[in-house]
């Protein structure tokens, strides 16, 4: 019978970060990359060895700039990989060069272990284990698979029985811990009573999957968990079927097949260097692809990530031409949801993602509201300010050219690069301004000339009537201002992108 792990997932806050821990200094090859199979705008990575073979891989969702979880109960806790044994010393020096956060080695469990801290605070433990690997790296010091996972349990006995469903043996008991082997790995259950709830989050471990041995395994999994609660149907995951559910304490587990593997789709020798899209979004593949956030191999010419006053993603095409798209989202938006617009209108353009760091309900915005058409006057001017200095930390941080920028708000953007244009003359040059309106009750006078902007309007939308203001005081101020209605509502349609493409082809850009 197969038994043992197939993979453990878990989530990242630092699309890059991550890569160059588990990539760059584990060793670990990326196999994989492709948006996510429940949500195609989350990008999913897996790394493993050389083959990505079941029972080696490490997965992440990727949260970028998400937010922190908490690690606790009905949680795995830990992820063991084994190295050779011979290698411990070696990977302490590693670790302390590189300025990796390290403890030990010890002896837990009667093995000798190193724990880490991943980048987003995951404790990896390096356990020295004469394991193998399927697929060998080149790397002799390099991680050879999957030893263990540690699970916080409020009832060891209860996830213990359940684990026994999926190949699990008692194997040890010492202290809080209760260890389950199969026949490659160990899970060990931490009996935790009294802790609190694990959150999900950036910085904690979604499931761990165990290894089915085919697609009727699965399913009679299916059937065997009928009047259990939470199971799930099965899941074509493109590299292996599955199904989840939740363990007695809470913890998720994945029940997945070896086959067809992450060969599927690519050769074994150029294995994760293309991002992959799942079927189900293959309509919208170019838009996701410019959606998900960028990395770099270890290795490889990458843009530094400056922490900035505000969150913000940058999409680089293949052939950037110099210029510069600054995207502002709608409430309920983020960083990347202009993207797909924004490429259209210019392909070779870099495109600059901004979140608004004001919160509605749990929505993003850009300021706060005391109702649907009463602002927050001094937060309107306070996060004006705020995009003003980011701008100035943008171009000094990435070497961008002021002249070349373009900035591109929709809706509740739009409002906000409205004000910036009143309030901090200079900062914005060229704007187009999707459903933008007047958010200031008392805007000053500004000298706009130079300036140049496009405001379209929708015709149905409910909102149109503000518009107006904001068209005279750019007017007065002496902006070049383009107005025009366009057939829509508040939503955007495809008439937008047409006459802003233009109005870029013809001096806009």
């Amino acid at each position: 019978m197969t038994t043992g792990i197939h993979h453990v997932t878990a989530i990242t806050g630092n699309v890059q970060k991550n890569v160059d821990f588990y990539a760059g200094f584990l060793g670990l090859r990326l196999v994989k990359q492709t948006g996510g199979y429940e949500d195609g705008e989350q990008l999913h990575l897996f790394y493993g060895d050389r083959r990505g073979s079941p029972g080696s891989v490490v997965t992440f969702l990727v949260w970028q700039d998400g937010a922190r979880g908490r690690v606790g109960l009905g949680q795995v806790a830990e992820i063991g990989l084994a190295v050779p044994p011979a290698g411990i010393g070696g990977w302490l020096q590693r670790a302390l060069a590189a300025g990796v956060p390290v403890t030990g080695p010890a002896r837990e469990l009667g093995e000798t272990v190193l724990r880490l801290r991943d980048p987003d605070g995951i404790i990896v433990k390096l356990i020295g284990a004469d394991l193998p690997a399927a697929a060998p790296l080149p790397d002799p010091m390099a991680p050879t698979r999957i030893r263990s996972v540690t699970i916080l349990t409020a009832d060891a006995p209860a996830t213990a029985g359940f684990a026994a469903r999926f190949g699990y043996r008692e194997a040890l008991r010492e202290g809080p811990f209760l260890r389950m082997a199969s026949d490659s790995d160990v899970i060990d259950l931490r009996q935790s009573a009294g802790f609190v709830a694990g959150g999900p989050g950036t910085g904690t471990i979604d499931h761990v999957a165990f290894r089915a041995p085919d697609a009727g395994a699965v399913g009679r999994m299916r059937l065997d968990l009928r009047d259990h609660d939470g199971v799930t149907q099965v899941h074509d995951r493109k590299y292996f079927l599955s199904l989840y559910v939740r363990e007695p304490a809470g913890a998720l587990f994945e029940y997945a097949t070896d086959a067809p593997g992450f060969t599927v789709d690519e050769d074994e020798a150029h294995l994760g260097e293309t991002l992959q899209i799942p079927p189900r979004d293959a309509a919208r593949a170019e838009d996701l692809r410019v959606m998900l956030p960028q990395f770099a191999l270890p290795g490889a010419a990458r843009m530094p990530m400056r922490d900035l006053s505000f969150i913000h993603r940058f999409h680089v095409p293949d052939d950037p031409d110099g210029s510069v798209i600054v995207l502002l989202h709608g409430t309920g938006g983020n960083e990347a949801d202009l993207m797909p617009m924004a490429a259209r209108l210019n392909p070779r353009a870099t495109l600059l993602g901004v979140r608004g760091r004001s919160t509605e309900e749990g929505v993003s915005r850009w300021f706060r509201r005391y109702d649907v058409m009463t602002y927050d006057q001094d937060d309107i001017r306070a996060e004006a300010a705020a995009l003003a200095d980011f701008a100035a930390e943008a171009v000094k941080g990435y070497g961008l050219d002021p002249a070349r920028m373009i900035w591109l708000g929709y809706s509740n953007g739009a409002n906000l690069l409205g004000a910036v244009l009143r309030l901090h003359p200079g900062v914005v040059r060229r704007a187009v301004l999707l459903r933008g309106i007047e958010a200031l009750e008392a805007p000053p006078p500004a000298d706009l000339t130079g300036v140049r902007v496009l405001l379209l309007t929708g015709a149905q939308d409910p909102f149109a009537r503000m518009a107006p203001a904001l068209e005279a005081a750019l007017r007065a101020g002496g902006a070049d201002l383009e107005a025009r209605r366009v057939t829509a509502g508040h939503d955007l349609s495809p008439e937008d992108l047409d006459i802003a493409r233009v109005w870029l082809s013809t001096g806009g850009d």
